[in-house]
């Protein structure tokens, strides 16, 4: 590290990629300053409690622990003596209008088994399909895993032809479930887990089947005392280490020189200077709000039309005063009309009639997050991102109806009539709360026709000292892959740094 100048970098926003960069960037010895809007660092990584229930209001679901590990590794830590992982069991438990139930198990012989009940020839063909998505992840973990990818010809140099031709480039994800899935419920069950970077399976490339191995062969986490939990261990890492990490401190403007960043102001007047800047508020919102005065901003946030952002979501949380025996952990209540849902949600921006509805209850794998006998109900349906100047507030309670109608009906019976607790997250507060764009959960969609698949690059085309992360950067949305992108965002600023005058060849 001695080779490389100790730089002062400002990172704008304390969510799970700003910190993971400030991890990184203070481990190679750089003087971090981490300022977020927020009464506390985690982005959607937050809690809300009443009434003795607890909830985890962003993400519910942990894969990959591997770039976890490999974070706290990099700092010198190691993260089981900050977090406790417990692994869930069977994974998913989903449920579909025509009364088939199908629980998701990385337990091969009780997947199998699971499959055979719905469907014999798929059974047969399961093996094969498990194979093809674990080779798409291997592909993946020597390059898209591993460095800050802007596009294809970035790929290219890092694969042989042989290898890029057996991503399937010409195929979208659910052209390769159909291939192997025949059975309606299984295929739309195994494309639902494209969700996890809030993409459609119709539009998403052949290569995110990986998603599939990711949950069945390296299993999905939950961490005891809440997904909050893995923030809290960030912070903690980093106050260990002197990093610097302001709550209540809303960047207002980055400041420029010429093609340059020199610093950013805050609301309080304050200004702040710095030789590098990590923003891990989206780069269209950033372009438009923190930069706005830079003449060539609205262009550059033009260029990155191309990258809309992927769906938000209406979250209800509910507390309610009884145990309900058929829900699991994690629980998925399918659309009938799977096409339709995907592609009013993509194509035609609007709230389909008939949504997958997921219900997350923690409170089955920790008890301390619901009273004895009651349980803590995270509701999630994905709804469209707002267009400019929209609001979600007409869809508010006629949605809200639609979603407790699903649930009755498809077996939580009494459901309305047993809420003590309840609280509502809608697109319009994920984006005033997280600066998302549009309320977007996901950052940007991945979608071969529209974007090839690729997210905005890390490194700014305005400034030659700006850099992003988060969802809508390399290698995309969800816990890891935010995470991941600080860390690769960190490597790539290590490269840069290492060619003179390279920061500046913008």
């Amino acid at each position: 590290m001695s080779m490389l100048a100790k730089k002062r970098v400002i990172v704008i926003g304390g969510g799970l990629a700003g910190l993971s960069a400030a991890m990184r960037l203070t481990a190679d010895g750089h003087q971090v300053t981490v300022l977020e809007q927020g009464e506390r660092a985690g982005g959607k990584l937050n809690i809300r409690s009443g009434q003795g229930f607890t909830f985890d209001t962003g993400p519910s679901i942990l894969t990959m622990p591997w770039v976890l590990e490999q974070l706290f590794t990099s700092c010198g830590r190691k993260l089981e003596n900050y977090l406790t992982l417990q692994r869930v069991e069977p994974q998913w438990r989903t449920f579909f209008e025509d009364g088939v139930n199908i629980d998701v198990s990385a337990d091969l012989p009780t997947m199998l088994n699971e499959i055979r009940n719905v469907s014999q020839k798929d059974a047969a063909r399961f093996m094969d399909y498990l194979q093809y998505c674990a080779k798409m992840y291997e592909l993946c973990m020597s390059s898209f895993y591993k460095e800050s990818l802007t596009g294809l010809a970035d790929l290219r140099a890092m694969h042989s032809l042989k290898e890029l031709l057996a991503m399937d480039p010409l195929r979208s994800m659910d052209q390769v479930t159909g291939k192997y899935i025949k059975d309606p419920h299984l295929r739309q069950m195994f494309n639902f887990f494209i969700m996890y970077v809030g993409s459609s399976p119709y539009g998403a490339p052949a290569v995110l089947s990986q998603l599939i191995h990711v949950q069945l062969g390296l299993g999905i986490f939950y961490v005891k005392g809440g997904m909050r939990k893995i923030a809290e261990a960030m912070l903690k890492v980093l106050a260990e280490m002197g990093t610097e990490v302001r709550t209540h401190a809303k960047v207002t403007e980055i400041q420029t020189a010429g093609t340059k960043a020199a610093g950013v102001k805050l609301e309080s007047g304050e200004t702040l200077q710095a030789d590098l800047i990590v923003s891990n508020l989206e780069a269209i919102p950033a372009y438009r709000t923190l930069v706005k005065n830079h003449g060539q901003a609205e262009k550059a946030a033009e260029k990155l039309k191309k990258y809309a952002p992927t769906v938000s979501g209406l979250v209800l949380l509910l507390g309610v005063n009884k145990s309900y025996e058929k829900l699991l952990h994690h629980n998925f209540f399918f659309s009938q009309d799977p096409e339709r849902e995907f592609s009013d949600m993509f194509e035609k921006g609007i709230p389909t009639e008939d949504p997958t509805v997921y219900v997350g209850v923690s409170s089955k794998s920790d008890p301390t997050q619901a009273p004895q006998g009651k349980e803590n109900l995270f509701v999630l349906t994905h709804v469209p991102p707002l267009k400019d100047g929209e609001s979600w507030q007409p869809h508010r309670e006629r949605y809200r109806e639609l979603v407790l109608d699903k649930l009755e009906r498809n077996g939580l019976t009494g459901l309305r009539k047993s809420i003590e607790f309840e609280y509502q997250f809608t697109p319009d507060d994920l984006q005033s709360l997280y600066g998302a764009n549009g309320g977007s959960i996901y950052g940007v969609v991945t979608d071969r026709k529209m974007n090839g698949g690729f997210k905005i690059p890390s490194r700014s085309e305005l400034l030659s000292n700006l850099y992003f992360v988060g969802g809508s950067t390399h290698p995309g949305g969800g816990v890891p892959m935010v995470t991941l992108s600080g860390q690769l965002t960190a490597d790539l600023i290590r490269e840069d740094l290492k060619q003179p005058g390279a920061a500046d060849a913008g």
